[in-house]
Formats: C-alpha cells, structure tokens, sequence
C-alpha cells in the first residue's frame, strides 16, 4: 500500500503530466508551418534591385509574372518577369521604363494579371498591360497615367472587390481614391498633418486604415473621406505599418516603442483609443511589415534589412559591431503567428529562419499556390546582399497528397463583385470566391475534347483491355 503511494506522488511530480505543461501546448493545424527555400535554379538571379531607401516591398508577384523595382541611372523602372523564367537572367533584361523619377511601388491588379499599376517620384501613377509570354522589348508607353499628387507617391493599393478603383498614398500628405476606368480622382482624404506610412483596406473594401508620422493609426470612410476612429498606436519615431485582418474588425499594426523595440498591436477598428493586445518582438532597428492571409487567418511580419548604410559598409559594421550583427540575422526572418477571435487575439506559431536579410517581399495571391504540396503562402524574396529573388513556401506538412479541404477554403477569384459605379454609389461586396480544387483536372478529359468525332467514335469501340471490339 505504502509503495503504490510513492508510485503516485512520483507520476503527479512528473513535467510531462502537470498541468502547466498542458496550458503551454496549443492545438493548432498550423503549429508545425515551416518555410521551404525553392532551390538556386529555381530562384532569380543577376537583379539589380533597387537601393532606394524608401520602405515599401519593390517586389510585386501573380500567377502569371513576378515584377521587381530595378536600378538604374535615370528615371525610374522595374522588371517583369515570366513567372517560370528562372535562372541567371541577362543583365539588359526588357523592362517598363516610362517614369521620370525613380519607382516607389507597383501592384498587379487582382481582376487582371496582365495590367500592373506602379507610383514614382515623378509624383504620378501609371497602368501597364504586359501582354502573356512577357516584354519582348522595353516598354514606355502607358496605358493611363494619374496626377493629382504634388509630391512624390509613396504607395498604392487596388480595392479589393471593386473593378478599376485604386488607393494612393502621396508625400503630399493625401490620399487620393481613383476611377482608373475615367481616369479621374473619386475623392482627396487630406486628414493626415504629416507624411503617410502604409495603408490597407479591410474584406469588402468599405473601409480604409492608416498609419502616420504624426503616430496616429486612422480608420476612414473613403467613400465620403469621414474619419470612423483615431488614436495612438506606437509611441516610437520610426514608421509604422497597418493591416486590416479580413472581416473581422480587428487590425494589426507593427512598430516601435518609445525605447526602440519592435512591437506589434492587435486592435478593434471600432476604438482605437487602445490596443487589445501589444506585444513586444525584439530591439531589432529594422522595420517589420505585416502580411495576412485570410483563408488561414495567419499574420506573417517580416523585417527588411536596416537602410542608411550601403551594403559594403553594412558588412564591415556586421563584423565589428554586434548590434548589427543582430540586424544581419534578424531581418532575414519570418515570423507567424495565428489570429484567434478571443483573447490574447494572437498566438506565435514559429519562425522561418535565415541568416540573409531581405530588401522586399512579394506574396503571390492564394490562387497561386500549389495544393498538391499543401502550400499556404509562398514569398518571393528580394536578398539584400545579392542581387536575387528567392521563393519561399510555407507548407503545412500533411502525409496524403490529397487536396486538403480544410488547408483551402474558398478563396478571392478574378471577379470583380462590383462596378466602379456601384462602389462609388455605396454598394459593398465582399469577394467573389472560387474553389481551389477546381485547378485538379482530370489528364483523361482534356484529351477528349481535343479529339475529333471520328477519332472519339472510334474511341468508343475499343473495349477496356485496348483491344477492339466487334463494333467495327
């Protein structure tokens, strides 16, 4: 008796059965995401990317190209890829080259992957149709061009769900909402007293976030340019970057704190006037942006490498001075994290870990993936010390090679829920969504369409073992 009571005071001493160990293990079908580096071929090589300091991606990514913000002497360009054109590209590469000043942002449009918008110093944004297979020679000619800002434009967004109405963002302190269908602005938001530093839009595109030098995170009606909430989100100097998480009426933004540590803040777009939670991520200087998919409801934040410094001199500090040594490995890193719709709100997942910082990200949209290797996001990034653009899938690592249903939900096709017209006459919509499976088709189907009806007749009279029955 007395040793069957020894037995069991030593299995409740036991780590492994307390119960504070089984508060630290969250399920989660996301716990073990891990990012997968797509091989040397397979990544694109001899980019000179662009060194201009300003903090947006340069790097903009669909299933058909991957176009990155190049170098060059004057005025501006960026370089559009096929997205299969891997390897060592040559170094006089066709480019889009009919900005004046040099490229500070670019999107692809979600509703066409042949026209991309890009914004410039020149302080105009142009449109773009790249036709399939890619640039056979340089292209200068645009297909609009938008002014309106009267200083350089910094970034763009497209809305979500409604065809031909952009978002920029000036140095000008303004936001200006497009109808590139008339190439006309819809409405100014001049709300912000100091220059803007990143924007979003949440699900349906009904309304608009951003954040300011002046500290403030915003939420407006762009519609009417009517500000919905305000307040403080981060009490550091240095930029700061918002995301809408879908529909759910929270935000993420990322930042620094007064001592210069690097945070991120989840809060409720309704009251701003403080954060539902605020964590501290580490004392790193670079800026960390924030990327959402809403079909996994994770959040991935991803730093760039520290600018100021040119690349030879960053190396020569690396080695010297162990705080950028910390920069160096830090913002290779990918952090990710799972949002909740109760508190704490957002649960650390892991890290994806390298040791060579990025200039910019691209994320290719959800319709891009491959299922068959349960790819839930794929980066494309721009290395900061070479001049390369790397893959980086995130997979979730699953046994069949099924198509997982619930890895996939329905996602944001190419259908435009709404007109220009509608949106601006006050018409919201969320996406219109299709169905990932659809991509898996059957070898067999596609052979028959492309026969002939004699050849199909002929077909018919073949028996299941090959051989030919008596129909003929």
């Amino acid at each position: 008796m007395v040793a069957t009571t020894k037995r069991k005071h030593r299995h409740r001493s036991s780590p492994w059965c307390s119960q504070a160990w089984f508060k630290g293990v969250r399920s989660s079908k996301f716990r073990h995401v891990y990012g997968a580096p797509a091989k040397r071929e397979k990544c694109y090589d001899n980019i000179k990317i662009t060194k201009n300091a300003h903090d947006s991606q340069f790097c903009a990514v669909n299933p058909k190209f991957l176009a990155i913000v190049t170098e060059v002497a004057g005025g501006g360009a960026f370089l559009v890829l096929p997205l299969d054109n891997t390897g060592r590209l040559d170094f006089n590469a066709n480019r889009v080259t009919g900005h004046k000043g040099p490229v500070l942002d670019i999107k692809w449009n979600p509703f066409n992957d042949n026209v991309i918008a890009s914004s410039s110093d020149d302080c105009t944004i142009k449109l773009w149709h790249i036709p399939d297979g890619g640039l056979s020679r340089n292209l200068t000619e645009w297909l609009v061009e938008l002014q309106g800002h009267k200083r350089r434009v910094g970034y763009i967004e497209w809305h979500p769900t409604a065809e031909n109405i952009l978002f920029s963002a000036g140095f000008d302190h303004s936001v200006i909402v497009w109808d590139i269908g008339k190439g006309e602005a819809i409405n100014v938001i001049d709300s912000h007293p100091d220059v803007i530093y990143s924007m979003s839009l949440n699900r349906d595109g009904s309304l608009l976030a951003t954040t300011c030098k002046d500290k403030k995170l915003r939420v407006f009606e762009p519609r009417s340019g009517i500000v919905v909430s305000e307040g403080i989100c981060h009490a550091g100097t240095k930029a700061s970057k918002v995301v809408f998480l879908g529909s759910s009426g929270k935000l993420l933004t990322t930042g620094f704190s007064r001592h210069s540590d690097r945070q991120y803040a989840v809060w409720s777009q309704h009251d701003l006037s403080a954060p539902l939670t605020c964590e501290t991520i580490d004392s790193s200087s670079g800026i960390v942006f924030p990327f959402y998919d809403h079909d996994t409801n994770m959040v991935y934040l991803a730093g760039k490498v520290r600018l100021g410094l040119s690349y030879s001199s960053f190396f020569r500090a690396a080695c010297f001075t162990r705080g950028c040594l910390f920069i160096l490995q830090g913002d290779g890193n990918i952090r990710y994290y799972e949002i909740v719709n109760e508190a704490p709100w957002i649960h650390y997942l892991s890290q994806f870990i390298s040791g060579n910082p990025q200039r910019g990200l691209g994320i290719m949209p959800k319709r891009g993936v491959t299922t068959s290797t349960c790819e839930v996001f794929r980066f494309f990034k721009l290395h900061a010390t070479r001049g390369m653009c790397e893959p980086i899938s995130m997979i979730v690592p699953r046994k069949s090679d099924q198509f997982q249903e619930d890895l996939y939900p329905d996602t944001a096709g190419t259908t435009p829920a709404l007109t220009a017209k509608d949106w601006i006459s006050g018409s919201n919509s969320p996406p219109i969504l299709i169905s990932l499976k659809t991509d898996i088709i059957n070898p067999s189907l596609i052979v028959k369409q492309r026969l002939s009806p004699c050849e199909l007749k002929k077909n018919k009279c073949t028996n299941a073992r090959g051989t030919k029955s008596r129909c003929e």
